[in-house]
């Protein structure tokens, strides 16, 4: 009697309990929320990284041996096209020059005596080719001498502004040595690298591109002057797979300096993007995925491509379509192969979009 007892009431326990696993299974199959991808025409906004520089950035080189005899300028100067920048000690090259002019004069004066001798036959018309000859050649080395003193006192190429001076007044030098650079930052290049996907969407987009990016400095600040996209290198680099834009920028402050980096804002625009929510996808071994609600309410897995992330969003690249539902609520507990009861949301409400 006890034992029939004992076994109705492990009976009705058992009765309970499985009523409220029923409860929880379909508590639990209220929680799941699914949602369709989003077909979006939008924009994406990048920061690359940067390198600045000079619109124009020079070495300035000696072009003569000798002592640096005067230096005119300090380094960060700003100069014009054409100022006096240093002076190498000129004297044996200016005797040089004296010397080559006269071996000129000589040369003029043997001339002229060679044509009298020759109008009276004294002399044949081959000694008068040989002096003409001479003359001129006394004559390049005047003009070479010439140029060796003019080497002599170093200018200014441009208007720009002086970087660090590598030698002091005095120092013996020889021909080649660097002695300055000079940049010209009234505008500045910006070069990034970006990868081969950005780059065709960027290229198939260009209708809708105005090219005008931003550029971020390292204190996070914004550059006041937009810049513009100039040109696209021609190859992509076989290690990285990305290929390098160059955007030219205004500079009127001179704030920006060669050799600076920065980040590049670039908006490029999406046309017909697949757009989902975030908290829809989970990564398994650096991949991503969404779980699919197939037309049986079946879950299964799916592995997808991510173009493009935005805030709180992903742009597919490849793997879904808009007619596919997928798990936007309850993707921690869902389990692959089980079929379950969920409730539709649209894709704008998922995605906060209006």
């Amino acid at each position: 009697m006890n034992q029939t007892k004992s076994l109705l009431v492990i009976l009705t326990l058992l009765s309970i309990t499985a009523c409220q696993s029923k409860m929880e299974t379909k508590t639990e199959a209220g929680k799941y929320t699914i949602t369709n991808p989003l077909l979006l025409d939008t924009s994406l906004t990048k920061e690359y990284v940067a390198s600045i520089q000079s619109l124009q950035n020079v070495e300035i080189r000696a072009k003569v041996k000798g002592f640096i005899e005067k230096i005119y300028v300090d380094e960060g100067q700003s100069v014009k096209a054409g100022q006096l920048l240093f002076t190498i000690r000129p004297r044996e090259y200016e005797a040089e020059l004296l010397k080559a002019k006269a071996e000129v004069r000589k040369a003029e004066v043997e001339l002229q005596n060679t044509k009298a001798l020759a109008e009276k036959n004294i002399v044949s018309k081959s000694e008068l080719t040989l002096a003409t000859a001479k003359l001129e050649g006394v004559k390049a080395d005047e003009a070479l001498a010439e140029l060796y003193v003019s080497y002599t006192k170093i200018t200014a190429p441009f208007d720009g502004t002086i970087d660090r001076l590598k030698m002091k007044a005095g120092s013996l030098i020889d021909e080649g040595t660097l002695l300055t650079t000079i940049s010209n930052n009234k505008e500045v290049y910006a070069y990034f690298n970006v990868s081969e996907l950005e780059y065709l969407n960027y290229k198939n987009n260009t209708a809708k591109n105005s090219n005008n990016v931003k550029l971020i400095l390292a204190n996070n600040q914004e550059h006041k002057y937009a810049g513009k996209i100039e040109t696209v290198e021609s190859e992509f680099d076989k290690n990285t797979g990305s290929i390098a834009f160059r955007a030219k920028f205004p500079n009127p402050t001179y704030l920006l300096k060669h050799g600076e980096t920065g980040r590049v804002q670039l908006t490029i625009a999406l046309k017909n993007a697949v757009i989902i929510p975030q908290k829809s996808t989970f990564e398994l071994q650096d991949k991503t995925y969404v779980y699919i609600v197939d037309e049986k309410n079946i879950v299964r897995a799916r592995l997808i491509t991510i173009g493009q992330k935005l805030t709180n969003m992903y742009v597919v690249e490849n793997g879904l379509s808009v007619t596919d539902k997928l798990i936007y609520e309850g993707i921690q507990s869902v389990k692959e192969n089980e079929p379950i009861q969920s409730t539709f949301i649209p894709a704008r409400t998922a995605l906060f979009i209006k």
